[in-house]
């Protein structure tokens, strides 16, 4: 018989969830970056093992949020946690028991009713065994965890024993999407999410936080092609100069790499065009919300 539901993976800001859904599906869905709040909506990976197809929802990171962006991502968050049949809790060996995670603990305490709440305790390799125990008990006596798995989602170490764990439990019925199927998202929005992932990593300080990406215009050519519009939306006519560069290098460099990683995701050849405009209130627009699969109501 087979068996389909959905997993949410939440924890801090990089925690690792990106990293761990990227390893269960085998391709890339979710930006990884070394930058915190790299994720700003939910993003599903869809995996199947043996009968069991999971719908992995990776959600932005929980933090305190100061802005109605802030409040929108982490609304979303939590909105992915109350859809799920299992929530995994990532934490990181390294960083332990923080205030953040005590905060995520206590909520889940008042909202997690009877669904099972995995812990999974990622980059141990990072720590020692000693420490790790501790840490494992500490974080069991806070709640009482369904299981407790020890992971290192960069390396793989612990992934499909929890991968297998989480096949077994989830509830008997038919598959949600086709067995080749490897995300749910519209493919605008993963080009857009591409794109935003190279702006981060190229830029620096606070910019990333300043700027979306939106896919404006995507046309299937007659020889099989793909071309791509797109908009980067900045708060200040400064980040334009930015990110444009000296003679237009950076935003070249930016999309030529989107271009390359697009390319591989949908195997085909993809004409991308990068404008960049400046909304110094795009923060507080409702599109801009719609476009990146958030709700502006949310963030109130």
């Amino acid at each position: 018989m087979k068996k389909a539901g959905f997993v949410a993976l939440i924890g801090e800001p990089n925690a690792g969830k990106s990293t761990l859904l990227n390893h269960f599906v085998g391709s890339k869905v979710s930006i990884v970056t070394h930058k915190v709040q790299t994720t700003r909506t939910k993003i599903r990976g869809i995996v199947i093992e043996n009968n069991s197809q999971i719908v992995f929802v990776d959600t932005p990171g929980l933090f305190k949020p100061r802005r109605r962006l802030d409040r929108a991502m982490v609304a979303a968050a939590w909105g992915g946690a109350a859809d799920a049949d299992v929530i995994v809790l990532l934490i990181e060996a390294n960083r332990g028991v923080t205030d953040g995670v005590e905060k995520i603990v206590g909520d889940l305490s008042r909202s997690s009713e009877d669904r099972m709440v995995v812990l999974a305790i990622n980059k141990i390799d990072k720590v020692k065994s000693p420490a790790l125990l501790s840490l494992t008990k500490q974080m069991n006596e806070l709640f009482d965890f369904s299981k407790t798995f020890l992971i290192s989602a960069d390396r793989g170490f612990g992934a499909k024993d929890l991968k297998i764990w989480l096949a077994d439990k989830m509830p008997d019925g038919p598959w949600f999407y086709p067995d080749d199927q490897i995300a749910d998202l519209p493919l605008r929005m993963i080009a857009a999410e591409i794109t935003r992932e190279k702006l981060t990593l190229r830029l620096h300080q606070e910019l990333p936080y300043q700027l979306t990406v939106e896919t404006e215009n995507w046309v299937e050519k007659k020889d099989g092609s793909v071309k791509v519009d797109q908009i980067i939306y900045v708060s200040r006519g400064g980040h334009k100069g930015i990110i444009l560069g000296n003679r237009g290098e950076t935003i070249k460099a930016i999309s030529i790499a989107a271009r390359v990683e697009l390319e591989a995701f949908i195997g085909k050849r993809v004409h991308l065009f990068c404008q960049i405009k400046v909304r110094e209130k795009w923060l507080n627009e409702a599109e801009r919300y719609t476009e990146m699969g958030l709700d502006f109501n949310d963030g109130n």
